[in-house]
């Protein structure tokens, strides 16, 4: 549900709805982090089960890995898999949402390529 709010304060501020509010915590908490992004993309080639994650990069630590998938199963950008096993196995696959955001992310670092190369020559 998004709540109506003005889109402008006494101080002429842009104001941000409820949604817009999530989506503020959702930057501010994943790509705020210098691990979430290398798990997406680790994720994204199939590396999805969390002993394999942590494999992946020196200094990624389980406490750090699991804090991180959850965020991002809260947010909509991966989904968790529990089979009922023995052993139980747990896997992390991205989610239509998650799918797309990386595709922002991707077009991001396009941007971000050609500009930092127009300011090279």
């Amino acid at each position: 549900m998004v709540a109506n709010v003005n889109p402008q304060d006494n101080q002429g501020q842009k104001n941000f709805s409820v949604a817009s509010s999530r989506l503020i915590k959702m930057f501010e908490d994943c790509i705020g982090c210098k691990w979430t992004l290398h798990i997406l993309i680790q994720i994204q080639r199939g590396v999805n089960r969390p002993r394999a994650l942590v494999k992946t990069k020196p200094g990624l630590t389980t406490k750090v890995l699991n804090e991180r998938l959850a965020k991002m199963v809260q947010f909509g950008i991966l989904e968790k898999l529990s089979y009922p096993e023995i052993p139980p196995r747990v896997e992390y696959q991205l989610t239509p949402f998650g799918k797309e955001f990386l595709e922002i992310l991707d077009r991001v670092e396009e941007l971000h390529c050609k500009f930092t190369s127009d300011l090279q020559e």
